[in-house]
């Protein structure tokens, strides 16, 4: 039997630009005057205009999607970039470093679907994007280095994990159905650690799935359940176009409801200056309902929150 080869009769360019639309791309892109400023240290980097750059990477961005490349937008970090090449030991001032960074963040980054945006409507989500990630792993950081619980030998971070879970289904579940905007705010050696998310909830009780958003927010309200240091957590719920929000204060690894009295006063007073500030037309103050106890290990160490 004759065996007849398949043959490509379409010529090199043709070939090689099909094979160009089934390579995705990642742009990093330095979203920040203060970080472009940073990056102009190194000689290879031959940008001299912040917005001029901007509109090459746009330039750049629009081609390969004209081409038909799956392309993706990183935020290259200056700061991230400086230490990776620490890390790595290659030199910073090389195209071929900054292209391994951005394989890097490829990889593990924060990086958004490039669809044609215009990149002052992308540049807002990737630094949401880097900030979200970096506040996340720094909570992580935190419920690792806590280890099993002297007495019962169970992972506490796993613990504060678990439990920062039911309360977040109980916040949601209590708050009913609607449009729920939370804030989890903890205190910290290092600086304060933040999270927000946005989550609705049908009628008949259901949610979105889990987001990256969720996951962050879950991993900082179990960083303050575990180590015990001050914070809270605010939630704004919009309904048949009506608006209320609750408090909760964060302390020794419990949650408790404020009253309306306390939620009206923490809105309504300028945290900069201490004076009054107007409430908002049409917003509801509402007290807090009572949340579960995280109990595992309810004795904090001073240890525990100087990690965070």
């Amino acid at each position: 039997m004759a065996h007849h080869e398949r043959r490509d009769r379409r010529g090199p360019g043709t070939a090689r630009r099909a094979l160009r639309r089934e390579a995705p791309s990642t742009v990093a892109v330095v979203a920040d005057p203060a970080g472009f400023a940073a990056m102009r240290r190194y000689t290879t980097f031959t940008f001299d205009d912040h917005h001029h750059y901007l509109r090459q990477t746009e330039g750049l961005l629009r081609s390969l999607t004209a081409q038909g490349v799956h392309t993706r937008v990183g935020l290259f970090e200056p700061d991230d970039y400086a230490n990776f090449c620490a890390q790595e030991r290659i030199d910073p001032d090389t195209p071929d470093s900054r292209a391994r960074y951005v394989a890097e963040i490829a990889a593990t980054g924060a990086t958004v679907h490039y669809r044609g945006q215009p990149l002052d409507r992308l540049l807002p989500l990737l630094l949401d994007g880097w900030e979200r990630q970096e506040t996340g792993e720094r909570a992580t950081d935190t419920l690792t280095g806590l280890g099993p619980c002297p007495g019962c030998g169970k992972d506490l971070g796993q613990e504060a994990l678990d439990a920062a879970s039911h309360i977040l289904d109980r916040l949601t579940t209590g708050a009913g159905p609607g449009t729920h905007h939370l804030v989890c705010s903890v205190t910290g050696a290092t600086g304060p650690l933040v999270a927000v998310l946005h989550i609705e909830r049908t009628p008949r009780g259901g949610t979105e799935p889990a987001t990256a958003e969720e996951s962050a927010f879950r991993t900082v309200l179990a960083a303050g359940l575990a180590t015990g240091r001050p914070g809270g957590v605010v939630m704004r719920t919009i309904r048949d176009g009506d608006e209320q929000v609750r408090g909760w204060s964060l302390n020794n690894g419990r949650l408790r409801p404020l009253t309306e009295a306390e939620v009206f006063s923490a809105y309504c007073t300028d945290a900069r200056t201490g004076g009054p500030v107007p409430p908002e037309p049409g917003l509801v103050y509402r007290a807090g309902f009572p949340l579960p106890e995280h109990t595992a290990e309810n004795q904090r160490h001073e240890r525990r929150k100087d990690d965070l």
